[in-house]
Parts: structure tokens; C-alpha cells; sequence
């Protein structure tokens, strides 16, 4: 279905640069005064994203030019017109929310930005995000991270018992900064925030700052701070409510009441605003920069660089993930957490394994799906080889903080687990056929491009009997209408993917553990291919699906949002010019900013329910337990716990 534009209008000549050369007027430079420094106050640093003027051509060119072009290509957009149950929260008008973007009235960049920003962050989808990289460089940090601990059998809000060892990690520069005696409330019992039930304010922050999933309560669990791996390194997350990108915030009042005492204070905390970007020396330079367009912002013809190397080329891996800043500052678990058992296996990629006593019980911790490809591959056999060495019979998979990556290794992970016997390890999928994706595919038909160059060419997937499709066959042609909402939505013809030719460990004939001897954990911050990863897991193999934190009483799905396939901006811009197609009128144009508008390119449809895609199927975890002082951020005493609850 064609999609109207809003409008559309000419690109004038107009250098970015230009755009910073006048500034709205001062007495002295906001930038200048925030240069060369690793952490500043957060007024500080808006003062210096606020110094840009807000410019119409820019405006034009990222929303209407760009993003509004790039929704066209959006699998879930008429879903968001009425989002089902249990997902309300997450619904929204997009081209109703462009159009009033477009006509509001805004003084700076800045503020333009950090609307649509907050706009597209809200549809609670990790894949489908903006991101100004200009408005990205500072992340606030508050010295009073929180978690949700069941303590004397209550639940309730707490300061981070490990605030001193987490916070002493940034070192001295940003601890000066921190006016308050911040070392005594670690441990503190929160009674409210911002004058709100401790629950409500995190509700808030879920609803307004998390984004990145579509479940509530998921995000829930997003605010609270939590273990994770950062590549192979163990790290603390601070937390939605004490880490959001941004610096509009200075402050947050807690009334609080600290360890060893029974008495109510009131206590405000500063925000301490880390700088993650480029060096820059005044207002001209920082725009210069962080904000102007790179030679990487923007896609490019892949043809002209195809054959210009002696490697033999390499059908590209779609990824599906989702983008966590707060990566860019991770912050060390601290050490007395870290698990003092020994690794087996490989464990220098994104995955550590360990035995637990008694070998009985494997534990891997599985903090991505991303990095190297078929190391990831290399290091599941190895640990699964240490475990059958030991006669270990049971499995633990923590999926904490698992932010997705590379489709293939989820459904290789799946197979591995499963063996041979289960067949095709992933979903069934599509992507949307709008008039300018059916000129993709109908393009590089006739340009001869195949899989090396293109997500979109059909030689990337599979017939839903198994047979790998010729890179020549369009299977946009005829496309597939369905109903969303009330709204005609065309989709390609359904495939699987093909991902068992690029594995390269071979998968065992029969399952290494029984299928019911393996739990899944964490706390739901398992997004895309994780969450399809689980979603299998769960639907084809009924793995046992236990789910910690979260706030009392409330439901929380065992995943995050799980689409198929994500593109960059980049991605999408360099599929339309290797088609020849970047004059087409409905082509997106090049960014004149530094930015990244990603979206959701494929849709996984439920194996249980073939005409429900997996992210609108509710799915709750069998077991549901509180963090507790034992298992809050100390992921060996998790395991444990588990161990004795799941497998007694």
C-alpha cells in the first residue's frame, strides 16, 4: 500500500557546517565552556546542545526526506495503530505523531531532535529507533542506581546495596562532581521518588524512558540496575531511572531511609553527565565534530566496490538487535560479584560457562548474540563438550541483558540444543512489499546481484519446503495482502531463512541434554534474536522459563521485542542504491546530520500461531522470582538458586 507523505520539499544547497557558524546568541560559547572535560553537570551540557538554532532544511531533510520515507519500510507500523493485549501501552499514530513533529514550532535542533526522539523511542521497539548522534554524546549518571529486593519476605525499592564499589569504578573526576554524601545510601529502603510510590515513579520511567521493548514490564525491569556481559567482560547496568541518555534531568529527590536506621529523610541526587563523543574545543567544532554527516552516515552502492578484493566474498549476516547506550559508559561489575568458578570452554567472545558444584548442572551465560560469528559457534561446542566430559545432565542459559545479534547464531544455538532431529530452527518470516521494496527486489534481478550485495535479493532465504531460493526469483511477486487494524498491509510471500549452510561446527544427532533438563533465565531484557532464541525455546521445545525482578504483581512477558531482521540506515540506503534506485521519488534521501534511523525490515511469525507475529504473542515465563540479597547482581548465587528451584 502506497503510504501519502506528509509533503515533500526540495533540498536547497545547504552545508551542515554552515549550521553551526550561528549560534543563538551568548556572552560566552556553553560549548567552550564543557570542552576537554570526561564528566560536566548535565546543565552544562544541555546549555551546549541548546546553543544550535533550530533549522527548517534540517528538519526536512531528517523527517521528512528521510525518516517519514524509511516508516514505508516498518513491518509493525499498522500494528501500532491499536496495539493488542497486553501491549496497549505501546500504541500510537506514526504518521499522525510525524505530521504534528513537523508542524511544531521548536527554537533549537536540539529540541526538534530530543522530540522525535522521545517520539520514536516510545513505540517501545528496540529495532526501530532514532538516533541523533549530535544529542548522544552525554549520558547521565546518578550515584543512586536502584533494584527491587524481596527482603524479610517484602518487596520493595532499594538504593543499590553495591553503590560505593560501583560508583568508586568511575574514578575521582566524576565522584568530585557528586555534591551530596552519596556513600551512605547504599542499601537505603526507597519510600518514594519525585514525591511518587517508588513503583509508580518506575512505571513512569518505563513508560516514558526505557523504550526498547514493547511489554511493560520487561522495560519494568530495565529501570532497576542489573549484571550483564559487556562483550567478554563482566558489567553493572545502571538502570533506566539512574542511566538515561540525555541530560535533561539534574536531579532526582528520593525520600529514603538508610541502612541501620528507622528514620524518613528526604534526599535530592545530582546527575553527573558523562561525555561519550568526540573532542571539541567550542560550539563550531563539536557541530563539526559530532553532528555533521560522515562519509559513514550514509549507504553506498555496494556494486562499485564488489570484485576489488582476493577474498572470496561472504553472504553478509542479518542481525536483529537491539542498540544500548548505556554500553558505551559500561561500568564494571564489581568484582566480589563476579563468579569464582572457573570458565570451561571457550570464554573470550560473548558467552562464559561454567559447572556448578556437584556437576550436575552447566550454566552458560549468553550475553549476545553478536561479535565473532563463528567463534560464538566454536565456543558452544567446547563448553558443551566440557559438560558432557563432567556427566553434567542439565542446563542453565542466562539470557540477562541479551541485547540480540546475528539471526543465524540464535537458531544455530537452537539446533545445537536440539539436534538435528527438530528440522528448520527458525520462524516463519516476511518483509513488507511497499512500491519501492518490490523495486528493489525487481532491480537487482535484473542488475544480476545477489547475496553478497543484498539483504533483499531472494537467495538469502528459503521456500517454506526448505529449498533455498534462486537469487533471480521475486518473491514480492504477487505480494500478500493482510489486515491490520482495519488497514490493507502488503507483504512479501513467506520464507524461512538460511542459515544452516553458514554454520561451521556440525550439530549433534541427538540432543546433548534432554529438552526438559534446560532452564532459561534472566530477567527479560532479551531482545530480538534472543527473544526468538527463547520464543523457540519455549514454543517448540517447552524449556523451562524463569523470569527474576520486576515489580510485585506484575505480569512480565520472558522476552523483549522479537522482530527477524533489523536495518540500519545505513543498510537500507545502500540496498536502494545498489538497485540503481536512490533517484527514485520515493527513495529516502541522504542525512545531512550524523544519525541512524534503524527500523524492523522482517517480521518472525509464531510458530504456535503462524498469522501472529512473535512479538505480539503473549507469552509469560512458568517460574517468576524476586531478586533477593543472595541473587541481586551476583549471577554464580542466581545459578544456584536456580538450580535447587527448577531442577529439585
Amino acid at each position: 500500500m502506497t503510504r501519502p507523505m506528509l509533503f515533500l520539499s526540495a533540498l536547497t544547497a545547504f552545508s551542515p557546517l554552515s549550521f553551526a557558524a550561528k549560534p543563538l546568541a551568548r556572552a560566552v560559547d556553553p560549548c567552550a565552556l564543557v570542552s576537554g572535560q570526561p564528566f560536566v553537570l548535565p546543565a552544562d551540557a544541555l546549555a551546549c546542545w541548546k546553543s544550535f538554532p533550530f533549522n527548517e532544511t534540517l528538519r526536512q531533510n531528517v523527517l521528512i526526506n528521510n525518516i517519514a520515507r524509511v516508516f514505508d519500510f516498518y513491518t509493525f507500523e499498522d500494528y501500532y495503530l491499536d496495539s493488542p493485549p497486553p501491549f496497549q501501552e505501546s500504541t500510537a499514530n506514526i504518521r499522525a505523531g510525524l505530521a504534528r513533529i513537523n508542524t511544531t514550532k521548536y527554537e533549537t535542533d536540539y529540541d526538534f531532535n530530543i522530540d522525535l526522539y522521545n517520539f520514536i523511542t516510545q513505540l517501545n521497539d528496540g529495532h526501530t529507533r532514532w538516533f541523533p548522534n549530535c544529542y548522544g554524546t552525554y549520558q547521565n549518571l546518578l550515584p543512586a542506581p536502584v533494584v527491587s529486593l524481596e527482603i524479610d519476605g517484602l518487596q520493595g525499592v532499594y538504593i543499590i546495596p553495591d553503590l560505593v564499589a560501583l560508583v568508586t569504578l568511575l574514578g575521582p573526576l566524576y565522584t568530585s562532581l557528586i555534591t551530596i554524601d552519596w556513600q551512605r545510601l547504599a542499601g537505603a529502603r526507597v519510600i518514594s521518588i519525585e514525591g511518587q510510590d517508588p513503583y509508580s515513579y518506575i512505571d513512569f520511567i518505563a513508560k516514558t524512558v526505557s523504550g526498547n521493548y514493547l511489554d511493560h514490564g520487561v522495560r519494568v525491569n530495565s529501570v532497576f540496575s542489573s549484571y550483564r556481559l559487556s562483550g567478554a567482560a563482566y558489567s553493572q547496568r545502571f538502570g533506566d531511572l539512574a542511566g538515561p541518555t540525555g541530560v535533561a534531568q539534574t536531579s532526582l529527590t528520593f525520600q529514603v531511609i538508610v541502612a541501620n536506621s528507622t528514620t524518613i529523610e528526604t534526599v535530592t541526587v545530582p546527575y553527573v553527565a558523562n561525555y561519550l563523543g568526540a573532542t571539541f574545543t567550542d560550539g563550531p567544532s563539536y557541530w563539526a565534530n559530532n553532528c555533521v554527516a560522515t562519509a559513514d552516515t550514509n549507504g553506498v552502492d555496494l556494486k562499485a566496490s564488489a570484485g576489488l578484493t582476493s577474498v572470496t566474498p561472504k553472504r553478509r549476516q542479518p542481525k536483529g538487535n537491539i542498540i544500548d547506550k548505556s554500553n558505551s559508559s559500561a561500568v564494571g561489575l564489581p568484582p566480589q560479584f563476579e563468579p569464582t568458578l572457573p570458565t570451561v570452554g571457550g570464554a573470550e567472545g560473548v558467552m562464559k560457562s561454567y559447572i556448578l558444584p556437584g556437576n550436575q548442572t552447566g550454566v552458560m551465560f549468553i550475553g549476545s548474540f553478536e561479535g565473532d560469528f563463528n567463534g560464538f559457534q566454536n565456543d558452544t561446542e567446547s563448553a558443551i563438550a566440557a559438560f558432557k566430559a563432567a556427566d553434567v545432565t542439565r542446563l542453565i542459559i542466562d539470557l540477562s541483558n541479551n541485547g540480540g545479534g546475528f539471526v543465524c547464531l540464535g537458531q544455530f544455538l537452537h539446533q545445537y540444543l536440539g539436534s538435528t532431529k527438530i528440522g528448520y530452527p527458525g520462524f516463519q518470516s516476511t518483509n513488507r512489499a511497499n512500491p519501492l521494496a518490490r523495486k528493489i527486489v525487481a532491480s537487482d534481478i535484473a542488475l544480476g546481484v545477489n547475496a553478497e550485495l543484498s539483504f533483499y535479493t531472494a537467495d538469502n532465504f528459503a521456500f517454506l519446503n526448505g529449498t533455498q531460493m534462486p537469487a533471480d526469483y521475486d518473491y514480492m511477486t504477487p505480494d500478500v495482502p493482510i489486515i491490520v487494524n482495519g488497514q490493507v498491509d502488503l507483504n512479501s510471500q513467506r520464507f524461512h531463512d538460511t542459515c544452516e549452510p553458514t554454520f561451521v561446527v556440525p550439530i549433534p544427532d541427538t540432543p546433548p541434554f534432554p529438552l526438559a533438563n534446560i532452564a532459561i533465565v534472566g530477567n527479560a531484557n532479551c531482545a530480538s534474536t534472543c527473544a526468538m532464541f527463547s520464543t523457540l525455546m519455549n514454543e517448540k521445545e517447552h524449556s523451562k522459563m524463569a523470569v527474576f525482578g520486576g515489580k510485585p504483581l506484575e505480569a512480565v512477558q520472558f522476552k523483549g521485542m522479537a522482530g527477524n531482521q533489523v536495518l540500519e540506515w545505513v543498510d537500507i540506503d545502500s540496498e536502494i542504491k545498489t538497485a540503481n534506485l536512490q533517484d527514485d521519488p520515493l527513495a529516502p534521501v541522504d542525512l545531512l546530520v550524523n544519525g541512524d534511523f534503524r527500523h524492523n525490515w522482517r517480521t518472525a511469525w509464531s510458530f504456535l500461531d503462524e498469522n501472529e507475529p512473535i512479538a505480539y504473542v503473549s507469552e509469560l515465563p512458568q517460574f517468576r522470582f524476586p531478586y533477593t540479597l543472595d541473587t541481586y547482581n551476583n549471577p554464580q548465587n542466581l545459578w544456584l538458586f536456580v538450580e535447587k528451584q527448577l531442577f529439585a
